[in-house]
């Protein structure tokens, strides 16, 4: 392999491993905010505990989703340094609200918070992790406006004197309908992950009848906000594929391995072919549902591969412009079969436990105990899929990304940070799992109140 490949790998790499935690981030960030809201409005001491325990869980998982982040960052200048100069004046701008605004207010607001127990009144406290929260998810919306003018770029005008593309209309950049209904998609799909982080945790618990005061709320909370959030993002992902069939219809196409132009085009379960997909031998189809995906009619037009690469041709010049067909047909089936599966789970342990129930079939907690990495995969093959349908293009359209990496870096240099890096990565889970297994089987802190006259303004004093 090349410069070119081994950069890609180790982006794809570093991009996947980070987000392995932001999901968890975002959505138990306010899980726990909503969990202290509980305490304060109702004056239930479980409540308190239960916030506690998540809020210990959060600060683990946050502090490794930065440090995973940086690195990401850092390779734009050191791999991609081609595309960070052609698009740096529009990707920079989103980038750098993030770092400046929203990063700086959820970790101030975290370190109050993780911090101010006891020492900041009570609704001074509460206001610190919803802050908090609010940050994370306006870290995320900055981040995936830049991510989607890579995928749909608008706001901009090429220099063709400095042989760069500049910033016209930063409002279009942050408004645009993909930017809005990803950040959608993403947010619940992050609740999603973390509803099955903390069912897992909680299961783990009442299956041993610990503090059961704590970890059944938390388990039926965890489990509605997966529902909830599974079928939310399963509507705003119909959204965006709709979106995606207008901006790049080669990665609809691509998506099925649909190599000619079809009416009412069915959306394979499973299929037995050549892996170029030009020869299928055998398959399980839902009709029309493909169509229904991309038009939201079931007998809608959807084009195919040879006929996109006719157009692209036609637009851009000669080149091959279709993106890795088996990686983007698999990648979008296990994202939605991993995502199906744990609503699935949500809605079965919702029945489970009704009215007061505990469970007690060994079938209920080996599906809990898997719950959160249903999602988490659910996650990965959708970045996998998303970021390879894209191929051959770093920003769809304008620039390619062989035409992205540095001219300097050699393949000795790529291949030597790639290995340093995943090996790291491989401690620094070690080290995230041995964390989150020491303190996921603790006990909840219990926490006594002081006697006051007015505790509507101070936190309960709380023992370890």
């Amino acid at each position: 392999m090349d410069a070119l490949d081994l950069a890609r790998w180790q982006f794809g790499i570093t991009t996947v491993y980070h987000f392995l935690f932001v999901p968890i981030t975002l959505g138990l960030s306010m899980l726990v905010a909503g969990l202290q809201t509980a305490w304060h409005r109702s004056g239930n001491e479980a409540y308190l505990r239960a916030t506690k325990f998540w809020g210990k869980l959060l600060v683990i998982n946050f502090a490794m989703g930065v440090v995973t982040g940086i690195v990401q960052e850092f390779q734009f200048g050191m791999n991609w340094s081609d595309y960070s100069r052609f698009v740096g004046d529009i990707f920079g701008a989103p980038l750098a609200i993030e770092g400046l605004l929203a990063f700086f207010l959820e970790s101030t607001f975290l370190g109050l918070w993780l911090f101010g127990w006891d020492k900041l009144p009570k609704r001074v406290h509460l206001a610190c992790v919803w802050l908090f929260a609010v940050g994370t998810w306006l870290s995320a919306y900055f981040i995936l406006a830049a991510n989607s003018f890579m995928q749909h770029p608008v706001g901009y005008e090429m220099n063709a004197e400095r042989g760069r593309a500049e910033l016209h209309d930063f409002g279009a950049v942050l408004t645009q309908n993909t930017t809005v209904v990803t950040f959608a998609h993403t947010i619940l799909a992050a609740l999603l992950t973390a509803g099955a982080f903390m069912l897992t945790v909680a299961a783990w618990h009442i299956r041993r009848a610990s503090s059961p005061d704590v970890f059944r709320p938390s388990m039926r909370l965890a489990m509605w906000v997966m529902l909830l959030a599974g079928i939310g993002t399963a509507i705003s992902g119909d959204v965006q594929a709709r979106i995606m069939t207008e901006q790049q219809p080669m990665k609809m196409a691509a998506a099925e391995a649909l190599y000619d132009t079809t009416d009412k085009a069915g959306f394979s379960l499973f299929t037995i072919g050549s892996l170029d997909g030009e020869e299928e031998i055998a398959s399980i189809r839902i009709p029309g549902l493909l169509s229904f995906m991309a038009t939201g009619d079931p007998d809608g037009t959807v084009e195919g591969i040879n006929d996109v690469q006719r157009e692209y041709e036609q637009t851009y010049g000669p080149g091959n412009y279709k993106p890795n067909i088996p990686v983007a047909y698999w990648s979008f089936r296990l994202m939605i079969g991993f995502g199906s599966l744990a609503i699935l789970i949500a809605l079965a342990g919702l029945w489970v436990t009704r009215r007061g129930r505990v469970p007690r079939s060994r079938w209920f907690y080996l599906g809990t105990a898997s719950a959160v990495t249903l999602p988490l995969l659910a996650n990965t093959f959708g970045w996998i899929f998303t970021e390879m349908g894209r191929q051959p293009w770093t920003v769809f359209g304008v620039l390619q990304t062989k035409d992205s990496v540095s001219p300097t870096v050699s393949t000795f240099d790529v291949a030597t940070s790639l290995t340093v890096l995943t090996l790291l990565y491989g401690v620094l889970a070690a080290v995230e799992l041995k964390l989150l297994f020491t303190y996921g089987r603790s006990e909840p802190p219990q926490v006594t109140a002081h006697s006051e006259d007015d505790d509507s303004d101070r936190p309960l004093a709380f023992a370890y």
